[in-house]
């Protein structure tokens, strides 16, 4: 057993309102106790609030490296294109070096705006003269100090049916089997106590619909979790219904068993009907909702998801912008007039606020088969820490702090986050 360790900050959040006088006790990376506990603080956070920390469920790393040269923001049907293509122009001038780099950006930038796990979304496995790069993620996320827990995406087709271009041969996957070689290989190069292992489709054009079904079985048999984008943008929805008559999402509901394990990322153009038999079938969906409307894809049906009492989860996907109470921001603020016609927002905005939370703590965490997300016994002694002097939070209370927090502050008030016990991000 490692050294026992007491945190004690001014505020604690307790999954319903935050609390004085609450210590943690610390031990092997996990939450011991809570409570009034006799032992003195081993670490005073003085002016500090602890949250859970966040879960970013969604990101690929490689891509912190288009911040600034990307078209984003171009305007026309074609945006989304335009900013693949320097994707793949990323990609295929990414070495072994490069991917360190960006990932070291990304992970760190993660930290420090209170992400203390992330899902890396991971399909660029070769670099340009055919070296393994997955290694390389693992590596610098060891080096940040960041939890990960690495979505290994099996990628054999370029299209429905199509092959794969000259770039798009470094994400390959030959076959399935060869797929989860690769994942076998990976075990011992995972740290245990803070990186495990994934499994993902990278979405219906990478994969024909048997492989789908099989590497879903196999993930579901070896107790992993499974993640895949769904119905991100009209075209991929327009040729999958061309390709076999249905929709994404229709196909997945038909030939694969959804469980608890699947999260379906994006959503953005799923009908209703069967985002309800999603919902039922307890899959969560993982809205990115700065990437989302930078693409100009737009965002799911957030009102009928939450109405449906469907598990939200987050993620920062391209990282063009890194910060979780923004992409909150964004997923509430972008579709507020429908939530309220639904009925769906009422009551005080703590309410609101603890809802959205829990979209960015247990709802990720739950996404990424984490027991992380909350301050309890037995939890990842994963948190952030609030500065509660920053002068974005000025005027704060305890009923109105949270609030403060997620609808008026970016990154500036984040003041620490702490992963399996050990900060990895402090200021001041």
């Amino acid at each position: 057993m490692g050294r026992r360790e007491i945190f004690e900050a001014d505020l604690t959040w307790t999954g319903e309102r935050f609390e004085r006088g609450l210590r943690l006790a610390i031990e092997d990376g996990r939450i011991a106790e809570v409570g009034g506990l006799r032992s003195a603080p081993t670490l005073r956070l003085e002016s500090r609030a602890l949250l859970p920390g966040f879960v970013n469920a969604h990101s690929h790393a490689f891509q912190r490296g288009l911040r600034g040269r990307s078209e984003i923001f171009a305007r026309g049907p074609g945006s989304f294109w335009t900013w693949r293509e320097r994707m793949y122009e990323l990609a295929a001038e990414t070495d072994a070096q490069r991917l360190r780099t960006e990932s070291l950006r990304a992970f760190r930038e993660m930290l420090a705006s209170g992400i203390t796990s992330v899902g890396e979304f991971h399909y660029l496995h070769r670099g340009p003269e055919g070296e393994e790069l997955d290694r390389v993620v693992l590596h610098a996320a060891a080096e940040a100090g960041i939890r990960i827990v690495l979505l290994n995406a099996y990628y054999r087709t370029g299209g429905i049916g199509q092959p794969l271009s000259d770039v798009q041969q470094r994400f390959a996957s030959s076959s399935a089997e060869a797929y989860w070689e690769r994942l076998t290989r990976l075990e011992p190069a995972l740290e245990p106590s803070t990186q495990s292992l994934g499994s993902v489709v990278h979405s219906i054009r990478a994969a024909s619909l048997e492989e789908l079904a099989a590497i879903h079985a196999e993930s579901r048999r070896r107790g992993l979790v499974f993640h895949m984008h769904v119905e991100e943008q009209e075209r991929e929805v327009e040729e999958c219904r061309a390709a076999y008559g249905k929709t994404p999402m229709q196909l997945i509901l038909e030939r694969l068993q959804v469980d608890s394990r699947f999260t379906a990322v994006h959503c953005t153009h799923t009908e209703p009907d069967e985002l309800r038999r999603f919902a039922e079938a307890d899959g969560t969906v993982c809205l990115c909702p700065l990437t989302e409307a930078s693409l100009a894809d737009g965002i799911a049906d957030v009102p009928l998801l939450m109405e449906l009492g469907a598990r939200l989860c987050l993620g920062t996907d391209s990282n063009a912008r890194i910060c979780m109470t923004e992409e909150l921001r964004w997923l509430e603020y972008a579709q507020r007039l429908a939530l309220r016609r639904r009925g769906v927002l009422s009551g005080p905005a703590g309410d609101l606020a603890r809802g959205l939370l829990d979209m960015a703590t247990l709802n990720g965490a739950r996404s990424l088969g984490l027991e992380a997300g909350r301050i309890a016994p037995g939890a990842l002694a994963d948190f952030v820490a609030i500065d509660l002097d920053a002068a974005v939070l000025e005027g704060w209370s305890e009923e109105t702090l949270l609030p403060a927090l997620i609808f008026g502050t970016g990154n500036e008030a984040i003041a620490g986050a702490c992963v399996g016990g050990k900060w990895r991000y402090r200021r001041g």
